[in-house]
């Protein structure tokens, strides 16, 4: 499948910013099953100074640094994206999931099977997630059932939370966004001692013909990639929809939570309040 992604970020502020240093993860990544034909981010005012890099998880990073006074910042990235995601493996032929719990503890997966800022350890988490794991079950089969039990039992629900709302509130909200349902799916996994990274990226605006509207296609999305172990590497699953990602998602960068890989994230002197708007289009070629 190739897209055309176009994401635009608007902050209007109440009061003049006299210096900004933003640091943007918007770039596509490139990956194996993943060719990045063009992608340009462009800022309105144009920034005093650009400078791009990678940061620790090898995610593309460009930041930005604004010295004129400005009362409005507009960031938008233009790309044009090819994807072919693996085909999953069959569940029934993959590896008990306490074998791939040890196994972690080998491998350079095993950062990502510890808490992290935005995911603190919650036993409430893996209380949750236990019915998915009794013993011996192979891991596809566990996350297949973990991701469906999310999807069902909580409800999508834009404004009941925010970017900081912890795994122990959306427990006990029982709703959320793509953000919370993956935070609470990468709580339930490391309880579990699996190794699990958090995903942003985009998905497809509008669905194939017969197929219905996927939730949070119009903002920047995000899901679960899990290991499954040495011998069959990464696995994305998207809790929001209850699907195994393959060709209607973007991946843009990895981390283990969403602070790692904000899409937008700066430092301003000025500028008092402020609102923010986000448009996605990621469009079939």
């Amino acid at each position: 499948m190739r897209y055309k992604i176009r994401h635009e970020t608007i902050y209007a502020y109440a009061k003049q910013v006299d210096l900004a240093a933003h640091m943007l993860h918007l770039s596509p990544r490139p990956l194996d099953f993943q060719r990045v034909v063009r992608a340009q981010v462009t800022a309105e005012p144009t920034p005093t100074r650009t400078r791009w890099g990678l940061d620790y998880f090898g995610n593309q990073v460009c930041w930005m640094f604004l010295d004129a006074p400005h009362e409005r910042f507009a960031v938008t990235l233009d790309a044009e994206v090819e994807i072919g995601f693996p085909s999953p493996p069959m569940p029934e032929l993959t590896l008990p999931w306490e074998l791939v719990a040890g196994e972690a503890m080998q491998a350079a997966a095993a950062e990502f099977a510890f808490a992290s800022p935005m995911v603190l350890a919650d036993s409430g988490a893996g209380a949750f997630a236990a019915p998915s794991f009794p013993p011996g079950r192979p891991i596809m089969m566990a996350l297949l059932d973990l991701t469906a039990r999310i999807n069902r039992e909580f409800a999508f629900k834009p404004g009941a939370t925010t970017i900081n709302t912890s795994v122990a509130e959306v427990l006990r909200l029982r709703a959320g966004v793509c953000q919370d349902f993956t935070h609470l799916m990468l709580a339930a996994l490391r309880d579990h001692g699996l190794p699990a990274r958090y995903v942003s990226g985009y998905l497809r605006t509008r669905p194939m013909p017969g197929q219905p509207a996927r939730r949070g296609a119009d903002q920047s999305h995000a899901w679960v990639s899990a290991w499954l172990g040495q011998a069959m590497g990464w696995v994305d699953l998207d809790p929001t929809n209850n699907l195994v990602v393959q060709d209607e998602h973007v991946v843009l960068a990895w981390g283990r939570d969403y602070g790692d890989i904000s899409p937008v994230r700066g430092v301003i002197l000025g500028g008092g309040a402020h609102s923010v708007k986000v448009g996605v289009d990621l469009e079939a070629i």
